[in-house]
C-alpha cells in the first residue's frame, strides 16, 4: 500500500458549502465562548477541527503554527 496522499483528487470547489462552513464554525465560536475554549472535544487551542474545516471548504491547507492561529483567532473573535 503507498503511503503516499493523493492530493490530486480534491476538488477545488471544496469538499463543503460555504453555509456548512459557516454554520460550523459559529458553532466552534459559540462553545468556546460559552465553555472557556473547550468544547465536548477537547481545548480548542489544541483542536485540529478548524484547519480541517478550512481545508474541506476548499480553502488549502493550514500549514503553519501561525497561519492556524490567525485562523482560530479570526473564528473565535469574529
Amino acid at each position: 500500500m503507498d503511503d503516499d496522499l493523493d492530493l490530486d483528487d480534491v476538488p477545488e470547489s471544496g469538499a463543503i458549502s460555504e453555509e456548512v462552513l459557516a454554520r460550523e464554525t459559529a458553532m466552534c465560536r459559540k462553545l468556546n465562548r460559552e465553555n472557556g475554549g473547550r468544547c465536548n472535544w477537547g481545548k480548542c487551542e489544541s483542536c485540529g477541527v478548524i484547519p480541517l474545516l478550512y481545508k474541506l471548504s476548499g480553502g488549502g491547507f493550514l500549514e503553519t503554527a501561525e497561519s492556524v492561529e490567525k485562523a482560530k483567532s479570526d473564528i473565535f473573535n469574529g
